[in-house]
């Protein structure tokens, strides 16, 4: 796999995106059966800025221009998959629809994955005698957070839209075992391999709430009381994670790509297993119709970027 581009993808409604280091391709069905198609070209801000590239600065950088690609691909593929509900702008968000939905799905983030949990965390803590400078107090946190992700997860996979982009999810993770395994990529190729990948998204959320429990750890215990009020104070902790979810990333991006390096090493097996479990909730085997599609789409991307070498 050493000289193997690196692609990884997303499930969107009705079809899959795959993006590579100079590619980002949208495939998906279209209620007649035919393949819909966005196929550009793509380039990452860390090679305009090279020191993005430096580890523990590219998983910040992949993190936040992930959730653009994603934001995108599922505009497209709404637009799409669903032509009947196009408004007529095209289906594609604007820049400015682009960074307002950005910009909510970041607040409600922030609310449900820090705030909640370290509210949670606090008042565990005043009853057992766990201030925020020890380990218990993060280990709650953690423990609330990943409470809320896989009950989110299991509540919308109870929606038959949600149940078959999970479908097209494991489709992805299969066609990716394909191209990785040097078969062509074909369905009856692609039948053969797991919907589970150690890369995969889910995967690195997981890791992320895991990481941010030791680094919390590490750094609260630096900073004293920073107001008189119990409320305050608490407040103003939480302000404090916000930015730590950059190294928070960089970090797990880090042990994700140190991971799928050594996947037979007995410790990145332990390491990973967590993962791999979550996502046989984020993953469904697909139908050969679904496979077709995201062999369809990472074709487009190697084909893109075969033709910029």
């Amino acid at each position: 796999m050493a000289d193997k581009i690196s692609v990884g993808g997303q499930a969107v409604l009705e079809g899959v995106m795959m993006r590579s280091p100079k590619a980002m391709v949208v495939a998906v069905r279209r209620p007649d059966g035919s393949m819909a198609q966005l196929d550009e070209q793509w380039r990452s801000i860390s090679q305009r800025v090279p020191i993005l590239k430096k580890p523990f600065l590219r998983g910040t950088v992949v993190l936040v221009e992930s959730l653009m690609n994603g934001l995108q691909a599922l505009s497209f593929s709404a637009k799409e998959a669903f032509p009947e509900e196009d408004d007529g702008s095209g289906g594609q968000l604007s820049d400015m629809e682009l960074g307002i939905t950005i910009a909510v799905a970041f607040v409600f983030a922030i609310l449900l994955f820090v705030a909640l949990p370290h509210a949670v965390a606090y008042f565990v803590g005043e009853r057992f005698g766990m201030p925020i400078d020890t380990l218990g107090f993060h280990l709650v946190d953690g423990v609330v957070k990943v409470s809320i992700l896989v009950a989110y997860i299991l509540s919308i996979s109870a929606m038959k839209d949600i149940r078959r982009v999970f479908q097209y999810h494991g489709a992805e993770h299969m066609s990716i075992h394909t191209y990785e395994a040097d078969e062509e990529l074909t369905v009856p190729n692609a039948k053969k391999y797991s919907t589970l990948h150690p890369r995969c998204g889910t995967a690195f959320l997981l890791l992320v709430l895991v990481v941010s429990v030791f680094l919390f750890a590490a750094v609260f215990p630096i900073f004293p009381p920073l107001s008189q009020s119990k409320w305050l104070n608490q407040a103003l902790y939480i302000i404090i994670k916000i930015p730590l979810i950059f190294p928070i990333a960089g970090i797990t991006y880090e042990i994700i790509k140190w991971g799928d390096r050594n996947r037979t090493n007995p410790l990145v097996k332990v390491i990973i297993s967590p993962g791999l479990a979550l996502q046989k909730l984020t993953t469904r085997k697909p139908t050969d119709d679904q496979l077709e599609v995201a062999l369809f789409a990472l074709k487009l991307a190697l084909a893109r970027e075969a033709k910029n070498e």
